[in-house]
């Protein structure tokens, strides 16, 4: 399947490492570059608003998803290509889902995790199958790797993780392996 749009999962802080924004920053310009469409959660703040920046920066299409709750916590951005405001996270996560052909873990929170999860189980239960892709900024997934290590040593996971899941330590080798 071609790749036209990802989703893009990240937070909506920066985070204390520098390299998580300039991850963010990188990866942003690297979507726009390859004419593909940035879907992600609308925000304007923390890696989210830098993601988004540095996509419209560079000429990019972004869609924005953000649940009414959110808004004002989490400053909607206003110069998307597209935003879409709707009732609840639910309809957010599915709607990016949806409307993307492979998503981009980056840094982030329990909501980054939250979607990392759902789209990742989806996956699993054969609902989807986009690629998803992991940019393992400066080892900040290493600890979640190793769980998932030890996932399936203990016998939870059908199949092992990398084949779900394809980690990249810097934006260049994630959109090598897309590519």
């Amino acid at each position: 399947m071609e790749i036209e749009s990802v989703v893009v999962f990240c937070g909506s802080k920066k985070g204390n490492n520098p390299v998580f924004a300039q991850h963010a920053k990188e990866l942003g310009k690297l979507i726009a570059m390859l004419k593909l469409k940035l879907i992600y959660g609308g925000s304007s703040k923390g890696l989210m608003g830098i993601l988004a920046d540095a996509v419209l920066a560079n000429d990019g299409q972004i869609m924005g998803v953000i649940p009414e709750i959110l808004i004002e916590w989490e400053h909607q951005h206003t110069g998307l290509t597209e935003l879409a405001i709707v009732p609840d996270m639910h309809i957010r996560k599915k709607m990016m889902y949806e409307r993307a052909d492979a998503a981009i873990i980056l840094p982030g929170g329990f909501g980054t995790l939250d979607e990392f999860f759902e789209m990742l189980t989806w996956n699993q239960l054969k609902i989807h199958n986009k690629k998803i892709y992991i940019l393992n900024s400066d080892g900040f997934y290493n600890h979640l790797i190793k769980h998932f290590k030890q996932l399936h040593k203990e016998g939870f996971l059908y199949e092992p993780i990398d084949e779900k899941v394809t980690f990249c330590e810097t934006p260049i080798e994630l959109f090598n392996k897309i590519g």
